[in-house]
């Protein structure tokens, strides 16, 4: 019967997770099989099944079924590879001296280098030369043993060459041999030393998988505890703001209920004396027809010396504009609160980063990169490259192609209709309106904001030195070119070996831009949402890098405003936190101003 392994691999029957043969093999849909126990405990407890061979990720509920057919297969195998191994394990030396039916050899001689049955053997236990040779049991696969060049039996090993020899091998002479006996004694010592540390090393990693599964189970209530504190410090915030928002709205009723009593007062007032002189005119108008000039003259003089008492309501008002008074303290309180609120937001931000950096494996600096960013979520990620590898960059007007124009800060570029035949360097772009960064790049990171709110289209990324004023290329990353493109405002796409579309749900108006020198990364966000763009890893940079430009073509004036490198700012996720810190000291202020 053949052999098991004559036409099959025993590796092909084992599963990749336990090394043993498969035991009710399941086949997932990446092709893969392993055995169904196997496969359900490396799923347990995870969000997202994964092939354990080609990490190809499934859909979480996967059904496994049995695959009866290579079940079959595998069980033929195993009773194969049984039956194999009964037949080795009964396979009998035979004499090589009995005619015919061969005999079970008894002895083998290690002179002779021959096997003998019970009958042949007797020579050697009669005849007295015979009598001196070595005998042992019987021996299998005995021209293995034997030294091709001295037709010798190897008794001896040589720990110089590491290979076993016979006791004519001269070329050995002079290196440290020892006896076959030995050297399988010693070896079967250090055998067993080698059991030990084996054990010893998967107790130390099951140990430490232990103790890392014990510091996830405490970090999660670290972490727990640190969400309900930050939501109980964030929920006082609020409700104290409510609180101060309802008194304010209190003080700014109970002063209108005052100004409306005052105005109630002063209108009674006013139509009282008002009824009095309303009395007084009949008065006035029979002494107006009065001829007799002595009666007239007493008359007059004694409706003077009786006139009621009036007050002068020229200087009397009410101050019924009550939002001119609010915005006249604003003014007062502006520079005050912008100021505070500075400095509330500087606190706030060196409190969140300081937690940051003190996070294991989120700003934890290594052997091989200043930071674990991967962890961060996006709007940390932007602050962290902020704070780390924020470059002050500048347009190179000597690289750029004549129909671009430039601010004197070189920090704007726009496309002109007009060819300006400025730069006359070796560098430029001739064809397209293109212009590289100032600063180049070897190694390290570095991070760039492009501000690009008003313009339709535009191209932004990094090339390879090479590509200088290089006239014709492919913007891909075959060619060292590594960037992204905007066009009619609506399309985005990344300029890979074969193009991705990008999907433009909004329009970036800043552009973020971080490359990873040693990583071989170039990441593009949108700045104000805080969130990926798009990501060119496994880049191949060779040489020097420089950050790429292009405010695109003019067409007709719609894509006339300039393409602007504008500083890295602190955004994203600490505006809002700056926003609420903001509208509690404005609050307060305007409090206090009510109250005093």
């Amino acid at each position: 019967m053949a052999s098991a392994s004559s036409f099959l691999s025993e590796d092909q029957f084992l599963c990749s997770v336990c090394l043993d043969v498969f035991t009710e093999p399941v086949s997932i849909p990446c092709g893969h099989n392993f055995c169904k126990a196997c496969i359900s405990r490396h799923w347990k407890g995870k969000q997202q099944c994964q092939c354990p061979l080609c990490n190809r990720k499934f859909n979480k509920g996967l059904k496994l079924h049995i695959n009866t057919a290579f079940r079959e297969i595998v069980e033929n195998f195993k009773k194969l590879s049984q039956e194999t191994s009964c037949t080795t394990n009964n396979f009998q030396v035979l004499c090589d001296f009995c005619l015919g039916k061969k005999v079970k050899a008894s002895k083998t001689c290690l002179v002779c280098l021959a096997s003998y049955c019970e009958q042949h053997l007797e020579p050697h236990e009669t005849v007295g030369p015979l009598k001196r040779h070595t005998l042992t049991e019987p021996v299998q696969n005995l021209e293995d043993k034997i030294c091709k060049k001295h037709n010798r039996i190897l008794e001896l090993f040589c720990r110089n060459d590491l290979s076993s020899v016979c006791i004519l091998c001269t070329d050995h002479s002079g290196h440290d041999t020892v006896s076959l006996d030995k050297e399988y004694e010693e070896k079967k010592v250090q055998l067993e030393q080698k059991k030990v540390e084996v054990q010893e090393m998967i107790q130390e990693r099951q140990k430490k998988a232990q103790e890392i599964k014990e510091m996830v189970q405490n970090r999660n209530k670290d972490k727990d505890e640190a969400v309900m504190n930050t939501v109980q410090i964030f929920t006082t915030l609020v409700v104290s703001i409510q609180k101060h928002m309802a008194q304010l709205v209190s003080v700014i009723e109970q002063k209108q209920k005052a100004a409306e009593r005052q105005a109630e007062v002063l209108v009674k007032e006013l139509e009282k004396e008002n009824k009095e002189l309303q009395r007084r005119i009949p008065m006035l108008e029979n002494m107006s027809h009065s001829e007799d000039q002595l009666q007239f003259i007493k008359n007059f003089l004694s409706f003077s010396s009786s006139s009621p008492c009036t007050k002068n309501w020229s200087d009397v008002s009410i101050n019924g504009n009550c939002s001119e008074d609010m915005k006249r303290a604003m003014v007062q309180m502006e520079e005050m609160l912008a100021n505070e609120t500075a400095k509330a937001n500087e606190k706030f931000r060196l409190c969140c980063a300081k937690i940051v950096e003190e996070e294991p494996g989120m700003l934890k600096k290594t052997e091989h990169a200043d930071m674990d960013l991967e962890t961060l979520p996006e709007g940390m990620k932007l602050d962290a490259f902020r704070q780390q590898y924020a470059v002050d960059m500048t347009f190179d007007p000597c690289t750029a192609n004549d129909l671009l124009l430039f601010s004197e800060d070189l920090k704007q570029v726009q496309t002109s209709h007009i060819w300006w035949f400025a730069n006359k360097g070796p560098h430029k772009f001739d064809r397209y309106a293109y212009v590289l960064g100032k600063k180049g790049f070897s190694e390290g990171r570095y991070y760039y904001e492009v501000q690009a709110s008003q313009k339709t289209g535009w191209d932004l990324g990094v090339v390879r030195e090479s590509m200088r004023g290089k006239k014709t290329f492919t913007p891909n990353p075959r060619d060292g070119v590594w960037i992204i493109r905007l066009r009619n405002n609506t399309k985005l796409k990344a300029l890979n070996n074969v193009p991705v579309v990008l999907p433009l749900v909004k329009k970036p108006e800043r552009v973020g831009v971080f490359v990873d020198y040693e990583e071989g990364l170039v990441s593009f966000y949108d700045v104000d949402a805080s969130s990926l763009i798009y990501s060119f890893t496994g880049c191949n940079f060779k040489e020097k890098i420089y950050p790429f430009f292009s405010p695109g073509p003019s067409e007709e004036g719609l894509n006339g405003a300039p393409l602007v490198l504008s500083p890295a700012k602190t955004p994203g996720v600490w505006a809002q936190y700056s926003e609420l810190l903001s509208m509690i000291i404005t609050v307060i202020a305007l409090i206090l101003i009510w109250f005093n």
